[in-house]
């Protein structure tokens, strides 16, 4: 088996010396740059040539107390070894976002992300991630270091030189939603910077892409990672990332014991392009409806399929229109209340193959 390589993306800025020429003269160059600034180092998510990157979530690797946030060490391969295999580009989080904002040609392309920081990643996946010369993002809730079950700073140092990337995961990764808004968004803010400074003094690196603890937020939270500088943020909305994802809600696919074995049809998944995204709700009932509009030209609308997470899910299309948006109604055929998150997932297969994959977080905050 033949590792994979992969390559870090970095960006530079052109400096410019101004000298002695006439005013009109004198304020062309500023005007070129600044243009040429604008054109690339801050282009939108939905330019360029359509991109598909597959994310992955993982948290626990060999440690089988925990199945529902464990893969075991065999898996982790398995799954490390079909990326190399298949030719897949593999990219750390912060790098699939400059890749996916860059004018660097469409290609097979995965994230492996892990929150955390068990001890159990350092013990048994980094091993294998270097093996495949692999990046990966770890994800860091800073309070909880070197202690317990999670990684001291020494092996969190050993992780960034071996190619990872660190992330911020706040500070105590707390149920956020359950605080009152009077304190909820304040609070938030400060942890983050909180785990920001604390990382950057053991590390000496400020991390640059955020992580929802429990991939809860709301849009005022979203609004706040995004003003506080980073340059992407993760959730837990299963999906794949592409031109068109709000890069404050990018979605991962869950890795556990239960899911391990769907790896590669997860790999092969490429995002639906829904125009009306939305951030996690509360969940306002027992069977909430929930309506989508999405591009269908490319999608077989008739074999269009809904899941609600261990419940049955009806899908209706409502509107199809004439330049190919479609409309369509979700709910779930069972209450749903008995779960603090649930997942309302629409996907489709597409006319020319493979499947498109699309999903909405509903959350109850009664639920622990």
């Amino acid at each position: 088996m033949t590792p994979t390589s992969w390559t870090r993306l970095t960006f530079t800025r052109t400096n410019v010396v101004a000298r002695r020429i006439p005013r009109p003269l004198f304020c062309l160059p500023f005007l070129i740059v600044l243009l040429a600034c604008t054109s690339t180092a801050e282009k939108q998510p939905g330019s360029g040539p359509r991109k598909d990157i597959v994310c992955f979530v993982y948290h626990r690797v060999g440690d089988s107390r925990y199945p529902t946030t464990n893969v075991s060490t065999k898996d982790f391969e398995a799954h490390l070894a079909y990326l190399a295999k298949n030719k897949f580009q593999v990219l750390s989080f912060s790098d699939a976002i400059d890749y996916l904002q860059s004018d660097a040609p469409p290609q097979k392309t995965a994230v492996i992300t892990v929150d955390d920081g068990y001890t159990s990643f350092f013990r048994n996946g980094l091993p294998l991630l270097k093996k495949y010369n692999m990046p990966a993002t770890l994800f860091i809730n800073t309070r909880t270091v070197g202690g317990g079950d999670y990684m001291d700073w020494e092996q969190l140092q050993t992780a960034l030189a071996g190619g990872m990337e660190i992330g911020n995961h706040t500070h105590s990764h707390d149920y956020f939603l359950n605080q009152g808004a009077d304190s909820r968004y304040e609070t938030f803010r400060q942890e983050i910077i909180q785990s920001q400074d604390i990382i950057e003094k053991h590390l000496n690196k400020k991390p640059v892409v955020f992580s929802y603890p429990y991939g809860e937020f709301d849009d005022k939270m979203k609004q706040t990672v995004k003003d506080l500088g980073f340059k992407a943020a993760a959730a837990q909305l299963s999906g794949v990332l592409y031109n068109g994802t709000d890069l404050f809600m990018c979605p991962r696919f869950p890795m556990a014991e239960a899911y391990a074995a769907k790896f590669a049809e997860k790999a092969a998944m490429r995002a639906l392009d829904v125009t009306t995204p939305s951030a996690p709700r509360a969940l306002p009932d027992k069977r909430p409806a929930l309506t989508l509009t999405f591009k269908g030209k490319d999608i077989q609308t008739k074999r269009l399929q809904c899941f609600a997470q261990g419940s049955p899910c009806s899908c209706r299309i409502t509107r199809q229109d004439t330049t190919g948006l479609i409309t369509v109604s979700l709910q779930a055929g069972a209450a749903i209340a008995g779960r603090r998150r649930t997942l309302y997932t629409l996907t489709a297969p597409g006319k020319n193959g493979g499947w498109y994959w699309y999903s909405h977080l509903w959350i109850n905050t009664k639920v622990k």
